[in-house]
C-alpha cells in the first residue's frame, strides 16, 4: 500500500473594502492565521487588495494596479519566506503602460515568486466588464512546483472551462486553485441564486472527477455596491471550498463571513483515483481536433 503524502491548504477568505493598504494588512494578517493553523499553501481570493472594481468602466481604477515587483510581491515574499509558506497572490497587474492583467503570483517560502498566471478567459457581462481593464493572459496554462505540492492556478472565469482544467492538470498540477470573485446581482437572487452558486460548485467539483486532482476555489464576501446605480451591486457568495478527486466536498467556508480554513490532502488520492477513474487513459487525443476550432460548422 501507497503511504500517505499529506500537504495542508489554507483558504483566505475575506472582504475586501475601498483602501488598498487596508486590504493588504488584512490579508497578511489572515494569511499568517492560515500558517498558524498549520497551512503550507495559501491561497488568497481574485483582487483581494480592492473592491470589485469592474462593475464600472472607470479609467480611474487603472490606479490600482500595481507592477511586480511591487506591494503585494515585496509584502508576501517576506511573509513566505518567515513562515517557510508557499502563497498564490492574485493581483490586479500593471505590466506597462496601458497594458494591464488579472494576473496571480505564486510564491514558494525562502525562494521568492516561483512563477506567475495570467488570467485568459475574459469577461465582459453586466457589472463584470472585465474586458475594459484587463488583457487576456499570454503566459498559458501552466503548474508551478511548490515544495509542498505540483498546483495549478486558474482565476474566476477561468472556472468555467473545462479545456483549461484539463491543460493545467495535464502538466502534472495536483491542485488546481481558483482565487475568484464571483457572486449574485440583488435583483436576480431570489429567481436565478441557488442555481447560479449550484452550477458554480458543480463545475469545478466536475473538474476534480475529470482531472482526478483536488480542486480549492477561495471566494470573497460582502455587498460591494455599483457606483453608478444606486442600490445595486454584488453580494459575493463566499462559500469557499476544496473538493476532493471524487468531487467531494473536504471543507466548505460561511456564505457571509470571512474565515481561514485549512484543510489536509491526502495527495495518494491522486493515483488511486486516477487509476480506478482512468479518465486519461482512455482518451482519445486522436479525435480532439475540433477543439481548437470556435465552432463546428
Amino acid at each position: 500500500m501507497t503511504a500517505s503524502r499529506s500537504v495542508r491548504v489554507g483558504l483566505v477568505q475575506m472582504a475586501c473594502d475601498p483602501d488598498p493598504a487596508g486590504n493588504l494588512d488584512k490579508a497578511l494578517r489572515l494569511a499568517r492565521q492560515a500558517a498558524t493553523k498549520g497551512a503550507q499553501i495559501v491561497c488568497l481570493p481574485e483582487m483581494y487588495r480592492s473592491r470589485y472594481f469592474c462593475q464600472i468602466e472607470d479609467h480611474a481604477h487603472f490606479e490600482l494596479a500595481e507592477p511586480v515587483p511591487g506591494p503585494s510581491s515585496d509584502a508576501f515574499g517576506r511573509l513566505a519566506a518567515e513562515l517557510d509558506l508557499a502563497i498564490i497572490v492574485p493581483i490586479f497587474e500593471k505590466r506597462a503602460a496601458g497594458l494591464y492583467h488579472n494576473s496571480a503570483l505564486v510564491i514558494d517560502g525562502g525562494r521568492g515568486e516561483i512563477g506567475m498566471y495570467r488570467k485568459m478567459h475574459i469577461p465582459d457581462d453586466p457589472r463584470f466588464y472585465e474586458k475594459f481593464y484587463f488583457t487576456p493572459g499570454d503566459l498559458g496554462f501552466k503548474k508551478f512546483p511548490t515544495r509542498h505540492a505540483d498546483v495549478g492556478v486558474l482565476i474566476c472565469w477561468d472556472q468555467w472551462y473545462p479545456e483549461a482544467a484539463r491543460l493545467t492538470a495535464l502538466q502534472g498540477a495536483q491542485i488546481l486553485f481558483y482565487p475568484t470573485a464571483i457572486g449574485w446581482q440583488p435583483a436576480e437572487k431570489a429567481e436565478y441564486g441557488r442555481a447560479q452558486h449550484d452550477s458554480w460548485e458543480v463545475i469545478q467539483r466536475a473538474h476534480a472527477i475529470a482531472n482526478g486532482c483536488f480542486v480549492a476555489a477561495v471566494n470573497r464576501i460582502g455587498f460591494e455596491p455599483d457606483p453608478a446605480h444606486a442600490g445595486q451591486g454584488i453580494e459575493f457568495w463566499g462559500q469557499s471550498f476544496i473538493a476532493a478527486p471524487d468531487g467531494s466536498i473536504l471543507t466548505r467556508a460561511p456564505a457571509d463571513k470571512e474565515a481561514v480554513i485549512v484543510q489536509s490532502l491526502d495527495l495518494t488520492r491522486l493515483d488511486f483515483s486516477r487509476t480506478h477513474w482512468p479518465f486519461l487513459r482512455d482518451r482519445r487525443i486522436d479525435a480532439y481536433g475540433g477543439l481548437t476550432r470556435r465552432f463546428l460548422d
